[in-house]
């Protein structure tokens, strides 16, 4: 598809007027209203006057506003960088310092005021919405323009954004509709990350271009499982994208399954590793369904990888793959010196082509370190350990950054975590390093949700696990620990929260 991104949204006000865009906490937005509204606030932020190609700052949760000011920044010639309401002040402030936006469009009230940066207030923002002007298209955001900037949490505690151009998002819109994934023609489609984490624009955009309808879960939803099923139920969803680690919440319910939505027929994971449990699980509950695996860096525009998971592939991977890279996208597996592997074996995943983020905004020094050129293209490190078929499918074994070295033995953390989670009494698993007083890694402990059993006590189930991941595990493997949990952290972006049960072992 080659219409352009913004106007084919516009679009849909003149063809499809009352069509429901938004469905969100009871109340539902035709996407006329999207129109109007952000019309009128794309012309109230040109009446401001601020430098063209310049980002501003969109706070809030998931409210019908939230995306109006995203199609009215982008109208009026402005990056957006979406900051979700639980951000704390701090954030906000590093944002801001790194970021330079020129405004603030506040969806809901802010936790600090940002000096010197005009602000579009809640109240304001909802008497411009319903002024009446007649906007014209002559400025948006286009080409290699930044469309959006999502912050990255950033290894060093200081977030990064990502710069997003409109060339980016529009390449990876176009594959999501097409004929890989043939997705309903009439979308009702789940939104529910929140909009400071790129998975939400899998679901946004391609929605939005389809002329479909977003059906939107709040965090307040997600946290109360009595409440998210009752808002589930509710929901006419024929697609499904969420994290892995989201989808193991929603297993944990009986009644979802084929039976209960008959209509939900497609699902799409990214943002974490989906594990084989996970699919296997989700398959047998949605027999008939179509569930893809895909991978990306927030650097790559949310995914450049897919590959189904059919009843085949769960056969023959116990590790599932993350796929093939998108048609034009392309990827190299290198070793230590950078040089090409061509023979299989693992490495680091570098990529390059049209989804790769032109780099961080204001940050010369990491754009340095993680990007470069590979001819014309614009190349970039993941920091990803894969391994590469001769067919081109990817698999996936870890981060760079999550090595460790216990005893002397370098240790994927990833790997270790996968192995946990294959193991028969394990519902879901993450395995984190203990630190000593010397910050070098003392012993591994397992974070474990258990499977329903038999045993009479923790120390029966123990032993049992230990003995089964001998099996398959060197010895220096073996997470020393397993702490049993209920459930396990998970951070606003629906991932594990792998950062806090670290924090939580180590200030034991």
């Amino acid at each position: 598809m080659s219409k352009n991104l913004i106007q084919a949204i516009d679009d849909y006000a003149e063809t499809a007027g009352d069509k429901v865009a938004y469905s969100y906490d009871g109340k539902q937005h035709t996407y006329a209203e999207l129109k109007t509204y952000s019309d009128a606030l794309a012309e109230h932020i040109d009446a401001m006057g601020l430098p063209l190609n310049e980002p501003i700052i969109v706070f809030g949760g998931k409210s019908f506003t939230m995306i109006v000011a995203f199609l009215a920044a982008v109208k009026s010639g402005h990056a957006y960088i979406p900051v979700d309401v639980n951000s704390p002040a701090e954030r906000l402030e590093m944002i801001n310092q790194i970021a330079q936006p020129v405004a603030v469009i506040a969806a809901e009230p802010m936790p600090t005021k940002l000096d010197g940066v005009p602000e579009i207030d809640e109240e304001q923002l909802e008497h411009v919405c319903l002024e009446k002007v007649d906007y014209h298209l002559t400025h948006p955001i286009s080409g290699n323009q930044t469309y959006y900037i999502i912050f990255t949490s950033g290894t060093t505690g200081v977030p990064k954004g990502v710069e997003i151009s409109y060339s980016n998002l529009k390449s990876f819109v176009d594959w999501i509709v097409g004929d890989e994934f043939e997705l309903p023609r009439k979308l009702d489609m789940l939104q529910q990350p929140a909009y400071s984490f790129d998975l939400s624009v899998m679901s946004l955009y391609p929605t939005l271009y389809l002329g479909g309808t977003l059906h939107v879960l709040s965090k307040k939803t997600t946290d109360n499982f009595i409440v998210l099923f009752t808002a589930l139920r509710s929901m006419p969803i024929n697609t499904w994208v969420s994290t892995p680690s989201f989808m193991d919440i929603c297993l944990l319910e009986s009644s979802f399954d084929q039976e209960h939505y008959p209509q939900l027929r497609h699902f799409l994971f990214c943002g974490e590793e989906l594990t084989h449990k996970t699919a296997a699980a989700l398959k047998q509950r949605f027999p008939d369904a179509h569930i893809f695996n895909t991978y990306g860096p927030t650097e790559s525009t949310v995914a450049i990888t897919e590959i189904e998971i059919t009843d085949d592939v769960l056969e023959e991977y116990d590790r599932l793959p993350i796929g093939f890279v998108k048609p034009d996208m392309n990827a190299r597996v290198v070793d230590e010196n950078g040089d090409f592997i061509t023979d299989g074996t693992r490495g680091e995943l570098v990529i390059y082509g049209t989804n790769v983020s032109k780099g961080y905004i204001n940050n010369p020094e990491k754009n340095a370190q993680a990007f470069f050129k590979i001819g014309t293209q614009q190349a970039y490190r993941t920091g990803d350990i894969v391994t590469m078929a001769p067919n081109g499918l990817l698999r996936y074994f870890g981060r760079k950054d999550f090595q460790i070295k216990l005893n002397g033995f370098r240790i994927e953390l990833e790997d270790v975590s996968a192995m946990v989670n294959r193991e028969e009494h394990v519902k879901q698993a993450v395995v984190v390093p203990k630190y000593n007083s010397q910050h070098t890694v003392s012993m591994l402990i397992a974070y474990v949700v258990p499977e329903i059993g038999n045993f009479k006590n923790n120390l029966q189930l123990t032993a049992a696990i230990k003995k089964n991941l001998a099996k398959d595990m060197m010895n220096y493997m073996i997470p020393q620990k397993i702490v049993y949990q209920k459930s396990l952290p998970l951070s606003s972006n629906g991932k594990v929260d792998i950062k806090a049960v670290i924090a939580a072992v180590n200030t034991q």
